[in-house]
């Protein structure tokens, strides 16, 4: 084989070869090919990003553990603290849909357990293409399956999602998992950085296979049509085995046999053996002909690399393994010691007494390239110099037609046939669940609220990289605030595509550089995450999509506002604090360029948010909903998709924004209602905060059986349940 060759297999550049050849003084040979490969691709190595991920807010008081840890770890207060990450799993998941979404969430569990924190919580972030578009109901289906049957068999609860549709998803979906875990008073926080010398390395798990070889690379290089023929890289899950895995590891680990442990995720026992001896700055010998097998003839390269699942690498005291291994045993699982640590900054690699590899771990961990990727500042190309510059195609078409076809639409629709297949209840801890606008735990010491929402609206990264980056983090940290939640950490998922294009690449760090700005006005810092490049097919790369999970903070579970308006004759207001206005979502299903006018501004955005959390655990305040996709009329019909009507005015909303259409389907940023049976309360309450650029405005009254803006329309709410419950059926007849 020459050279160009095993470049190419091993997915290493002609400039990382030379590299290779520098720091080894020689080149590579042997299983070394199989380590660099893995560690030093972009899905290890983060590589392309690593210079702008430091930009990130990631600190404050509460912020216990946060990157270069397998999850974030946050201090809630009375003893209790939460680890969560979110990752991605998109690569795999288009190939093989089942198993890509299905190990996406034992990956993300193992994350969190392995923090010591048992997984309470699950919650996923998807992205397909248009409906019709080739393979995407077998797509659909098939993560769907897969999350739905990892997650309920491994018996954690679905807490929250959201699922979008764009035809730029059409070449590559994406499928983000989210997992959520709790400290109880007094247990411990593990970490992958405790490694001694004369500590045991120690295998746990099901045995290794085949399956997932290469997986990290594949994970790193875009899709060519027809790329579906790297199944054999697509890893297979076992959620009964994670079962077991969680419970015996959290078991060793409350009786303290354990000093550090890692998950064999991506690249497998390379990545977890090499960045455990980076992080402690210490050695490992590993006997690889003593790693528990499932294929005969298995070789030490693929037994480096395969991504088998639910194995996790640990180090322990040799006078506590056989209690290790005792409780192992009893869930019917392996616990072999393959090695020991060893001091100085070397790992050995041992195949039947003969060494294979030796190296500092550093250079694989630590010392991977880092690139810097063309890009240039970023330049707003949606701005308008006025509100009624924002036009319309379908202006004259009645409001209502547009009202029902857009609930009818597959992106405006109900999602239920989606979040009925997941288990959102098993537990016992699940307050709110995915039929709401706030996934709600109870905590079980305190009894207080923890709150996640998911963000990254796709179409306002379309209309701009910096606004939807900063939109990101604003409005899921929003939607928390209005139901009483203070906001405390973020975790992210960075979908992007192809890092070598200065354009993507320009886009990627305008909205980390904007997230990083709302992060820090909020006081939300990012603690965990994952970079996704590559999401590409051919020349066409996905919407730029910075996903996100938010956990906020209620004192209470009690006396949370309602999603949907609750009681006649109680009162609606509408609460503004106007940066950006744009034509939204509702203008891309009519076919619409996107175009808007102002922009976010995070402190003053921030202040927002924090007077809306204020309002939020008023006892008078009965229902709060951002108004998000499809504007003011699509929101008020959301609201009333419980069966509760509503009577409101626009007042002057049409002249102030120089058009019905942008009154009534335009997306002011930001925007909430509010429905009370105490006006007066709201209003003092109201004055006692608000700023002079801050405004409120009385929409209505709740009752009767239809949403009626006065003088524009008046439907039954019935006509609207029909139009959002028939979305999903109309565009995926195929489904299961």
């Amino acid at each position: 084989m020459d050279l160009q060759q095993k470049l190419k297999i091993y997915r290493i550049s002609n400039e990382e070869y030379q590299k290779i050849n520098e720091v080894l003084g020689r080149p590579p040979e042997g299983v070394e090919w199989a380590l660099f490969s893995a560690l030093w691709s972009e899905h290890c190595s983060y590589k392309s990003s690593k210079v702008h991920l430091k930009k990130f807010y990631s600190s404050n008081s509460r912020v216990l553990e946060s990157f270069g840890e397998n999850a974030g770890v946050i201090d809630l207060g009375e003893g209790e603290r939460v680890a969560f990450k979110m990752e991605s799993h998109n690569h795999p998941s288009f190939i093989s849909p089942v198993q890509g979404a299905a190990t996406g969430v034992g990956g993300i569990l193992r994350d969190i357990f392995t923090m010591g924190a048992r997984p309470v919580a699950l919650a996923n972030y998807l992205c397909f293409g248009s409906p019709k578009a080739d393979r995407m109901s077998h797509l659909v289906d098939g993560v769907v399956e897969g999350i739905s049957s990892y997650g309920n068999c491994v018996g954690v609860p679905m807490l929250t999602g959201q699922t979008e549709f764009n035809s730029s998803y059409n070449g590559n979906i994406l499928v983000n998992a989210l997992a959520l875990g709790l400290f109880r008073p007094g247990e411990a926080v593990f970490t992958s950085k405790s490694a001694e010398p004369g500590q045991f390395v120690v295998y746990v798990g099901a045995k290794t296979g085949r399956d997932g070889v290469h997986g990290a690379s594949m994970a790193s290089e875009s899709f060519e049509e027809g790329d579906e023929s790297k199944k054999p890289t697509v890893q297979i899950g076992d959620p009964f085995f994670e079962k077991l895995l969680i419970e015996s590891c959290l078991e060793v680990m409350k009786e303290g046999l354990v000093e550090s442990i890692q998950d064999m995720g991506a690249a497998g026992l390379t990545s977890s053996a090499f960045e455990m001896a980076s992080k402690a700055g210490v050695g490992f010998v590993m006997r690889l002909d003593e790693v528990p097998i499932r294929d005969q003839g298995i070789t030490p390269e693929e037994i480096l690399l395969s991504e088998s699942q639910e194995r996790m690498l640990l180090t322990c005291n040799p006078d506590n393994f056989p209690a290790l291994k005792k409780v192992f045993e009893k869930w019917d699982l392996d616990a072999a010691v393959i090695g020991e640590v060893q001091p100085g900054k070397t790992v050995d690699l041992f195949w039947h007494g003969e060494k294979i590899a030796s190296m500092d771990p550093d250079i694989l961990v630590e010392n991977a390239p880092l690139y810097q990727r063309p890009y240039d500042p970023w330049s707003p190309k949606y701005q308008k110099p006025s509100l009624a510059e924002i036009t319309w195609s379908n202006e004259n078409q009645e409001v209502v037609t547009r009202l029902k076809t857009l609930l009818s639409d597959i992106r405006g629709g109900g999602k239920n046939w989606v979040y009925e297949q997941y288990d959102q209840r098993v537990g016992g801890q699940t307050h709110w669940d995915c039929s709401q606008t706030v996934g709600i735990l109870r905590l079980p010491d305190s009894q207080r609220g923890l709150g996640l929402v998911l963000g990254c609206r796709p179409y306002v990264m379309r209309l701009d990289a910096a606004q939807g980056g900063m939109d990101s983090v604003a409005y899921p940290a929003l939607q928390l605030a209005i139901k009483g939640f203070e906001p405390l950490a973020i975790t992210d998922c960075l979908n992007f595509g192809n890092p070598e294009k200065p354009e993507l690449m320009t886009e990627f760090v305008a909205a980390v550089e904007a997230m990083s700005q709302m992060c820090e006005s909020l006081d939300t810092p990012v603690i965990s995450g994952n970079v996704s490049l590559y999401n590409e097919t051919g020349d066409k790369n996905v919407t730029s999509t910075p996903s996100t999970g938010v956990v906020g903070l209620r004192k209470t579970i009690y006396e949370i506002p309602a999603d949907h308006f609750t009681e006649p004759g109680d009162e609606v207001f509408l609460l503004t604090c106007s940066q950006l206005t744009f034509n939204g979502q509702m203008a891309e299903c009519e076919g619409d360029a996107l175009a808007g006018f102002g922009e976010i501004d995070p402190k003053e955005l921030a202040q927002f948010t924090k007077a809306m959390t204020s309002l939020g655990s008023k006892e008078f305040v009965t229902a709060t909903r951002v108004v998000g996709k499809f504007g003011l009329v699509g929101t008020l019909a959301k609201m009333s998709l419980q069966g509760m009507g509503v009577r409101v005015s626009l007042g002057d909303r049409v002249e102030r924004y120089s058009s019905l259409s942008t009154a009534c389907f335009g997306e002011v940023l930001y925007e909430v209602i509010v429905e009370t049976p105490e006006p007066d309360l709201l209003l003092k309450e109201w004055s006692s905060m608000t700023k002079e650029s801050w405004s409120i405005q009385r929409l209505g009254v709740v009752g009767g059986e239809d949403l009626e803006v006065e003088g524009i329309f008046r439907i039954k709410v019935s006509e609207l349940q029909k139009c959002s419950t028939s979305s999903w059926e109309k565009h995926f007849e195929t489904l299961a």
